[in-house]
């Protein structure tokens, strides 16, 4: 037997659900273009980076040879204040995606009878859901959304099963960015079995200034299968520190504790989540200021006679179908990046003011404008 055949023998193999799960593709940095600052707008960062008093604590860490509280007790007391909710409610995660990873281990996978749970979600929506779904060992639902880039709430009531577990609601929506109200979700809600989890996945909440938003807090106070995921990584500008967390209640949130990676969140992450908290009115300020931008982006956009969906995060969805990839190319030969989702669409994070009128420039020369709703 050569060498060849005998590793093609005993090679070592995933299990097969690995190989059938999309990759992810984290946002690629801008191209260097001589003459030219390059900005990257390709994966919702927020480019203003985090308030003075976490790059104090970020300074002053000297203590990382010590394993951190795997209960995050301080970051959990925290927020239990500034959300008027039980500590005992708030479970920490390495980013909301970590915190919805331990949702997924604890309510959605595959079964003593050999069937997987199902997970329901709206699509196109973030793009690791079918990754972690499928991780979990669970079956994905993907209901498409309206043209108009929201969740078609009512087929995706229409979707749910007897094997149906867990349902995600993005909100807004990445990558379409509309929210959605108060009544329609509060309805949706009710049409849904006790005993299915709803995760209400609120990582962009603070940039929202649509009125009748829903608030997943106020869900999560009124129905006891509602577990609301939120984040440090945009508003807070801590992404590199991987802080999420999720909120629920008692009958659910001992089961995500039993399923929680221990130390996920590392000490200076929760002292620097914290001290963010602490100083919320500078976290304000700068939100504002980028909803600012996104709100000039989103006029300028529909002034150049673009149809553009209702942007409540800190990006914006063009509808660009299969000029995608043609779009992404322009911007990156201009030195942005921009996010191209195969030939559904590209979305553009709001980024520093320069590189948002660049943006502005490029669209205003393009001549295939976004796919009319």
């Amino acid at each position: 037997m050569t060498e060849e055949t005998n590793t093609a023998q005993t090679g070592i193999h995933p299990r097969p659900v690995v190989g059938r799960l999309p990759k992810y593709a984290a946002g690629k940095p801008p191209s260097a273009i001589a003459g030219l600052e390059s900005f990257k707008l390709s994966s919702n960062e927020n480019p203003l980076g985090p308030v003075p008093a976490v790059l104090a604590v970020l300074a002053g860490t000297l203590e990382v040879h010590r394993y951190p509280d795997t209960s995050c007790t301080q970051l959990r007391n925290a927020l239990g204040t500034f959300l008027d909710v039980p500590a005992e409610d708030v479970v920490t995660g390495a980013g909301s995606l970590g915190a919805l990873n331990q949702i997924l281990a604890a309510f959605a996978g595959q079964n003593d009878d050999g069937l997987p749970d199902e997970v329901v979600y709206a699509w196109r929506s973030f793009e690791a859901y079918p990754i972690c779904v499928g991780l979990a060992g669970a079956k994905s639902v993907q209901v498409p959304v309206l043209h108009d880039g929201t969740h078609d709430l009512a087929a995706m009531a229409a979707a749910i099963t007897e094997r149906t577990t867990v349902v995600l609601l993005c909100t807004p929506n990445n990558p379409t960015g509309p929210v959605l109200r108060t009544a329609e979700t509060e309805e949706f809600i009710r049409s849904v079995r006790s005993d299915v989890v709803i995760v209400i996945d609120e990582a962009y909440q603070e940039f929202v200034r649509e009125p009748e938003a829903v608030d997943g807090i106020a869900m999560y106070r009124k129905y006891p299968n509602v577990v609301v995921l939120r984040t440090f990584s945009k508003a807070h500008g801590l992404a590199g520190l991987r802080v999420g967390y999720s909120v629920s209640g008692a009958q659910v949130t001992p089961y995500l504790r039993a399923a929680a990676t221990p130390f996920a969140v590392s000490g200076v992450a929760e002292q620097a989540a914290i001290a963010s908290l602490e100083n919320y009115d500078q976290v304000v300020e700068r939100v504002q200021s980028l909803v600012d931008e996104r709100d000039r982006v989103t006029a300028g956009l529909r002034a150049l006679g673009w149809q553009v969906p209702d942007a409540q995060g800190n990006f914006v969805w063009l509808d660009l179908g299969a000029d995608s990839a043609e779009f992404s190319a322009l911007a990156d030969a201009r030195g942005l990046s921009v996010r191209a989702f195969g030939t559904d669409g590209v979305r553009v994070s709001i980024g520093e003011v320069a590189a948002n009128t660049r943006f502005l420039e490029i669209c205003a020369a393009y001549t295939k404008a976004p796919r009319a709703s």
